[in-house]
């Protein structure tokens, strides 16, 4: 009982205190999950972002779930889903409720272009820490530099993008253990 009680608390402080999705909340979670509780490690966690990003749902809050279900199973997997989204729904409600009154202030509009410019430093932060863990090679820069520009000059779906990598990086892989194999 006092493992889910954490797991939703510790969840809930990264739903309440990280702005701008799931990218953003990265470097809150690395810290939180990784460092802190030592619940997944980077490589884990990098895996729950990709499957998460691959996966229906927002990404932070698929990872607070397959994060929950790996240290509780299923009643892990609800608990800290159900702090990563606790502080949201709050948030929304009191900002539903008053936003319409405040959204023509002057003050309003300059607070919400801060937030995007820290959500924009915290999704750097969170590709920089990515790239480190991720792209170990000459393969995994290869790859990374077709998925940016094929995603950036034809306008594909981010879900074709993953699935052609996970393919390239799948044929990459058979290929190296066949060559290992003849040798």
């Amino acid at each position: 009982m006092k493992e889910l009680l954490e797991l939703y608390l510790t969840f809930c402080k990264i739903g309440a205190f990280t702005f701008g999705g799931g990218y953003s909340m990265m470097p809150m979670i690395q810290k939180e999950i990784v460092e802190k509780h030592k619940w997944a490690t980077d490589e884990e966690v990098l895996n729950y972002y990709a499957v998460g990003q691959c996966t229906p749902g927002v990404i932070a809050v698929n990872t607070s779930t397959f994060i929950g279900y790996k240290r509780k199973g299923v009643l892990g997997g609800f608990v800290a889903t159900a702090g990563m989204i606790t502080p949201s729904l709050i948030i929304i409600m009191i900002i539903a409720a008053f936003l319409n009154n405040f959204a023509h202030i002057e003050f309003v509009k300059h607070a919400f272009a801060g937030i995007r410019v820290a959500v924009a430093a915290l999704v750097i932060q969170a590709v920089v820490k990515m790239w480190k863990t991720g792209v170990k090679d000459a393969v995994g820069v290869s790859v990374f530099a077709a998925a940016f520009l094929v995603s950036l000059i034809f306008n594909v779906s981010p879900i074709y993008v993953v699935i052609g990598s996970v393919a390239v990086g799948i044929a990459i892989s058979v290929l190296k253990a066949r060559g290992e194999g003849n040798e």
